[in-house]
């Protein structure tokens, strides 16, 4: 009888009887893939295409990994694929440049699942249970932004830094938000009553109201968190960060 491969890492499983003489390559490579999925780490670059990772069957391979970096300087929207089938777990960080007029969006999906936008420069524990990812826990980085974006277009978990010195910024909340989900906008300069941020609500309630928010006060730091369809999104926190 051949041999078969575990469901998760696609280790080798020798058949009574079977491999002779081959008991210690095929050995080393199973603990090579235990030494990936315990301790691996791998850099991936999402500049050029959407990657698949892979978990090919009796070797190593990038998908099996612990932690994988995603690293270029993104041309287009990136999607990061876990095969199906495997239940994994992994930490992913965000090290692409995502910077400049047209902001691309980084995400992360097992394969015919729904793709969980990666935050700008987060860190993530990752779930997938053979047919959807999740994310478990998140480390927030921050993304600075200027007058170059008329629009930024923000995903749950985003902690956005507003120059306002030279013209008003607007801030569109993630669409369809998950109860829990967070965006965080920072004055990084301190000109919020002179050139205001615009917090488009696309299509969500602000405080129980179908409007779009200003925010107009110097130094000001506020947290939406969303809540529920009625009353959309809730400010968690809404302080001064620095005198002006």
């Amino acid at each position: 009888m051949a041999s078969t491969y575990s469901t998760n890492t696609q280790l080798e499983l020798i058949s009574t009887g079977e491999k002779a003489g081959q008991w210690g390559g095929i050995t080393n490579t199973n603990l090579q893939i235990l030494e990936q999925s315990s301790t691996g780490v791998v850099s991936i670059d999402m500049a050029a295409a959407s990657v698949t990772l892979a978990l090919t069957d009796g070797s190593t391979s990038n998908g099996k990994n612990m932690y994988i970096r995603l690293y270029g300087t993104l041309a287009a929207n990136r999607t990061l694929t876990m095969p199906v089938t495997a239940n994994r777990v992994w930490f992913i960080k965000d090290d692409t440049n995502r910077n400049g007029t047209n902001k691309y969006t980084l995400s992360v999906l097992t394969a015919s699942g729904t793709a969980q936008p990666i935050p700008v420069a987060a860190t993530m524990l990752c779930k997938s249970n053979g047919s959807e990812t999740v994310t478990t826990l998140l480390e927030k980085g921050f993304i600075p932004i200027d007058h170059t974006y008329s629009t930024y277009i923000a995903v749950a978990g985003d902690q956005i830094f507003c120059n306002t010195a030279t013209s008003t910024i607007t801030v569109q909340l993630p669409a369809s938000p998950a109860t829990g989900d967070e965006v965080t906008i920072v004055d990084s300069r301190g000109n919020f009553n002179s050139n205001n941020v615009t917090v488009d609500r696309n299509g969500s309630n602000i405080m129980s109201a179908a409007s779009n928010d200003a925010l107009d006060v110097d130094g000001q730091s506020s947290t939406l968190i969303y809540i529920d369809a009625t009353r959309g999104w809730a400010y968690k926190n809404n302080t001064t960060v620095f005198p002006t």
